[in-house]
């Protein structure tokens, strides 16, 4: 009974972080992100340089993101692209450094459609530190 223990504590101790390794890299070769389209991308280890397979960058994804939203804006209201934008960084927090700039466009986009700030105003939410209320108050 005893060696079979140690026969069993042996294998999984071989073979377990094999295991452990292999899926780990599984699960990091598939980057969606990494590219505007709706393909994803395969990057393996073995490919040497990733800038000589891959196809030239197009737009980066905060300036895809800002214009959706601002597309958004004025199909819908201001309150759904706000909305969208919290969701847009908490799904992906590399955006969140550019959520100020995106919110403060929308609050310059929310007085163009309205005319005036105070009724862009009323859509004000704390998404980005008040981003939103500090465009609507700089739009001219």
């Amino acid at each position: 009974m005893n060696s079979a223990a140690r026969r069993i504590g042996r294998t999984l101790a071989l073979v377990l972080p094999v295991v452990l390794v292999l899926s780990g890299t599984l699960a990091v070769t598939r980057v969606p992100w990494a590219s505007p389209t709706s393909e994803s991308q395969m990057l393996t280890a073995s490919s040497g340089t990733a800038a000589s397979h891959q196809q030239p960058r197009h737009r980066a994804p905060q300036e895809v993101l800002r214009d959706q939203l601002l597309a958004e804006l004025q199909e819908k209201n201001p309150g759904t692209a706000l909305t969208h934008l919290q969701e847009a960084t908490t799904k992906r927090p590399s955006l969140a450094k550019h959520c100020a700039s995106i919110a403060r466009a929308l609050g310059r986009a929310a007085v163009e459609k309205y005319g005036a700030s105070h009724r862009a105003q009323a859509y004000s939410r704390p998404v980005c530190d008040t981003s939103f209320a500090s465009g609507v108050a700089t739009a001219k």
